[in-house]
């Protein structure tokens, strides 16, 4: 792929959309593409996380980890995972591994707190969009509450 390519296809993940063209280049030059054969492990439950993994082509499965619910999940094709390591030190809450030949893009999270001091205007949006889910979380975390507390 070129790199206008991959910018075009950074720009289809909706938390990396916003932090515009310029930036998503310099993404696109320092990030790192990985293959992975069928069966292969991306990172395994516990691990430390350093950075996020954008799913260009093929499938994985996620498996939580042993000290956590949940069930198994299959992502594919524009799907970013580890989206806080990119901005945070993080445990890794699931094996990823490929359920067929499948291709990633790792950000790092060096190569993602650069590029933000490089594009503040980049770091606004992409707390504005974090600020929004977290108000969304606790709206939804204290609609459960009041039920729970219903129900007592």
């Amino acid at each position: 792929m070129s790199l206008e390519d991959d910018i075009a296809f950074l720009e289809q993940v909706p938390t990396l959309a916003v932090l515009g063209k310029d930036a998503l280049r310099i993404l696109a030059i320092g990030a790192e593409t990985r293959s992975l054969p069928s069966g292969a492990v991306l990172f395994y439950a516990g691990e430390l996380a350093d950075g996020g993994y954008l799913v260009q082509d093929g499938l994985l499965l996620l498996e939580p980890g042993t000290l956590q619910e949940g069930k198994e999940i299959t992502i594919g094709r524009g799907t970013l995972i580890g989206e806080l390591a990119l901005l945070t030190d993080m445990v890794c809450p699931a094996t990823a591994i490929a359920k067929e030949p499948t291709v990633v893009i790792r950000i790092t999270r060096n190569l993602f707190k650069k590029m933000l001091e490089g594009y503040p205007a980049a770091a606004v949006k992409l707390r504005d969009i974090m600020a929004a889910r977290v108000d969304d979380w606790t709206r939804e975390l204290t609609a459960v509450k009041r039920a729970l507390d219903k129900k007592t």
